[in-house]
Parts: C-alpha cells; sequence; structure tokens
C-alpha cells in the first residue's frame, strides 16, 4: 500500500508539472520576462561596484545567490497567480489529485524554471564579473541542493499567499526568513567553488541538503490544509 501511494503521487506531480511546462512554453514568460530580469540585476551590480574588479568578484557569490532570489520571487508568483487567476487552483482542490503530488509537481515546475535561470545567471556572472569557479563538482551540487530547498519553499509558501488578496507584498515578506538559510548556505558553498580549495563547501552542501528534506517533508504534510484553506 505505501508503495502504490508513493506511485500516485509521482504520477500525481508528474501531471502538474507537465500541465505546468505547457504554461510556460505557450507562454515564455521564463525567458521573455524573469530571465532579462535576472541578468539586468547583474548588470547593475555591476554598474555599483565598478571600477573594483577585485571587489565584483570577491562578491560573485552573493551577487548570484542575490539575483536568483530576486527572480524567484517572480517567477512563484507567475506561478500561483496563473492558478488563482482561471480557478485552477480551486479545481487541483476539487481533484482527485493527491496534495502531496500537487506540492511535489508545483516545486518541481518552479525548481525547472530556478534551474534556468542559474545557469544563465552563471554564465552573466562569468561574462560580466570574469569569476572562474575551480571547484564545478561543488558548483554543481550547489545549485542542485539549493533550487531544491528554495523550490520547495517557494511551492509551500506560494499557496499560502495565493489566497490572501495581498499575496503580492506578502510572499517576500513571508518567505525571506524561511530561505535566508539556504541563500547563505549556497553562498558559502559558492564562495569555496571559486576558492583555491572547495573542501569546506561541502559542509555547506551537506547543510542545504538537510533543509532541502526538512522544506520537502513539511510542503509534503502541510500542502494539503494550505491548499484548502487558499
Amino acid at each position: 500500500m505505501p508503495e502504490l501511494a508513493a506511485d500516485s503521487m509521482l504520477r500525481d506531480a508528474a501531471t502538474v508539472v507537465g500541465k505546468d511546462l505547457r504554461l510556460e512554453w505557450r507562454s515564455r514568460v521564463t525567458l521573455s520576462q524573469i530571465l532579462p530580469f535576472a541578468l539586468l540585476v547583474l548588470i547593475l551590480f555591476a554598474f555599483a561596484l565598478d571600477p573594483d574588479r577585485r571587489i565584483l568578484e570577491e562578491a560573485t557569490p552573493g551577487l548570484f545567490w542575490l539575483a536568483v532570489l530576486f527572480s524567484m520571487l517572480l517567477a512563484i508568483q507567475r506561478a500561483y497567480a496563473v492558478e488563482t487567476a482561471d480557478g485552477v487552483i480551486d479545481a487541483l482542490r476539487l481533484s482527485d489529485l493527491d496534495p502531496a503530488g500537487i506540492f511535489l509537481g508545483k516545486a518541481a515546475g518552479i525548481g525547472l524554471h530556478l534551474l534556468v535561470l542559474e545557469v544563465a545567471l552563471f554564465a552573466g556572472v562569468t561574462v560580466l564579473y570574469g569569476a572562474t569557479p575551480r571547484g564545478y563538482l561543488l558548483l554543481v551540487a550547489t545549485m542542485l541542493l539549493a533550487t531544491a530547498g528554495l523550490a520547495a519553499a517557494g511551492s509551500l509558501y506560494g499557496v499560502l499567499a495565493a489566497g490572501l488578496r495581498v499575496r503580492d507584498t506578502l510572499l517576500p515578506i513571508l518567505m525571506l526568513p524561511v530561505v535566508a538559510p539556504v541563500l547563505i548556505a549556497g553562498t558559502e558553498a559558492f564562495s569555496a567553488a571559486y576558492a583555491e580549495s572547495s573542501g569546506d563547501g561541502w559542509k555547506w552542501c551537506g547543510l542545504l541538503a538537510a533543509f532541502s528534506v526538512l522544506y520537502l517533508a513539511i510542503g509534503i504534510f502541510a500542502f494539503e490544509p494550505l491548499l484548502e484553506e487558499s
């Protein structure tokens, strides 16, 4: 029975993420709006810290994750604005889909969008800031683990704010304290990946993994009551 429940949850998650990806393919909001915004943030950072190139390179990890944070807030608002505007969230609530599966599907969709943005932002900091990492494996692991934690927290708080009239302004206030540990750990791990020795970065990766698992577990169990209240 637990295996059947897990299979059903994963199938429902695949259904939800497939729906979100089809919507994105038709609208291309990530490519046409969020991605240019993220790159513009990097350019503004470069102007703010120029002409001191050394400081710009040293600040690359923090600036990268700040740009990811700003882009993530837009991606989450977009993901749930579509649901609430067209009444899709009511259909999801009344459907036979497993709420945990809906949560995992929404988190996977947000996570895929974030990964696309992070790849583009990495190329941006490499070109604009002249920063070259030395630990590529640590860098990739950090991206994947941090994205999982950010997407899980974003999906959870996105549905929490979806039923509120002031969700556009309330979402950042709700999310920032929760995602701060992920951003701090991601910044420290990136700093190690860009440094001569990346050994200390794996400790921060372990912390990222712990937060990602924690946020995913909370989302699986808490998404249903939050969905009912949205």
